[in-house]
């Protein structure tokens, strides 16, 4: 009879099954998508597209889900992480998927990103995934645009067929998860310039919860502040009344920024927001420098993490970070 090797994932497996140890409590639960689904609509006519565009996601808080690049969460998906890009030339920060809808797009619902999920365990101790993004300006209208000129029997226009990616001038992306408890787990970003000449990229990981507090009255709202960790590094302390106290550990003095989760009411329906800090916060921060956007007590429900600098071709550069 032949014998089955026992490896550390084995026994990780052999652990979850016997709910001795909660393996798979933190994975890969958050979408790359939110927006556009019927579980933010709330249209009288049932177009969820049009209820919730990918336009309107950077400023709407979610309440049933929500999504991110490289996402990570709980599994009910109450504390979330996830990647923010800016290449310095884009009209907003890179912070989901963007894909076109049925009406938009020749051959129905497409998205126009190029993403991996390169490595797995079945109880995600190890995560790997890769996203190529342009150092050009994303061609958001040019995608949109020039589908809804084809018809069915034309080929789709591809985010390839844009021009973004000529001369290689785009960087890949690597993000990376290890477990060494299921609760104490390592996130490594590495960043690397396939492209001839130096390019600056501000990396900004994010950590958030999501709301469930506004529409449910009695739900204590959960809070993010700025902690400080082991030999002076930065952290982030997230309270939550279901998951407890959990901490994100930075490496490096970096400054943290924070804002709050809550709909851009004056963007998205016209109507006054009750507080300046809203969830499109930090973009509006970031890439229009609009510095009343940023929380100044140094607390919120949703927090970016900053870093920012110039790559050279193929130089690869590391974010560690440990949450707990």
């Amino acid at each position: 009879m032949a014998t089955v090797s026992s490896t550390a994932e084995h026994q990780r497996l052999a652990e979850a099954r016997e709910r001795s140890v909660l393996w798979r409590k933190w994975g890969p639960y958050l979408s790359e998508r939110q927006w556009g689904t019927v579980r933010e609509d709330y249209s009288e006519d049932g177009n969820a597209w049009d209820y919730f565009s990918h336009d309107q996601a950077r400023s709407r808080a979610y309440h049933w889900g929500e999504d991110g690049l490289a996402g990570f969460s709980d599994d009910k998906q109450h504390l979330c992480f996830a990647l923010a890009l800016w290449n310095g030339r884009d009209p907003i920060l890179k912070e989901r998927l963007f894909g076109l809808t049925n009406s938009e797009a020749n051959h129905g619902e497409d998205v126009k990103e190029y993403y991996f999920y390169l490595d797995s365990t079945p109880t995600h101790s190890y995560m790997k995934w890769l996203y190529k993004y342009p150092q050009a300006a994303y061609p958001y209208g040019d995608l949109i645009e020039t589908n809804k000129r084809r018809n069915r029997g034309d080929m789709e226009y591809e985010l390839l067929d844009t021009g973004v990616f000529n001369g290689d001038r785009y960087f890949d992306v690597f993000v990376e998860y290890a477990k060494q408890t299921p609760e104490d787990i390592l996130i490594q970003i590495s960043v690397c310039n396939r492209g001839p000449e130096p390019a600056t990229l501000h990396v900004l990981p994010t950590l958030w919860f999501r709301n469930i507090w506004t529409w449910w009255p009695g739900t204590p709202k959960p809070a993010l502040k700025q902690a400080t960790g082991s030999k002076g590094s930065q952290a982030v302390a997230a309270s939550h009344t279901l998951l407890g106290e959990r901490y994100l550990y930075c490496e490096g003095d970096v400054p943290l920024l924070f804002t709050e989760n809550e709909t851009n009411n004056e963007r998205i329906f016209g109507t006054p927001n009750a507080s300046p800090y809203v969830k499109d916060g930090i973009n509006n921060y970031v890439v229009d420098g609009q510095a009343g956007c940023r929380q100044p007590a140094e607390h919120g429900d949703q927090s970016c993490r900053p870093l920012s600098g110039q790559c050279g071709r193929r130089e690869n550069r590391h974010d560690p970070s440990a949450a707990q």
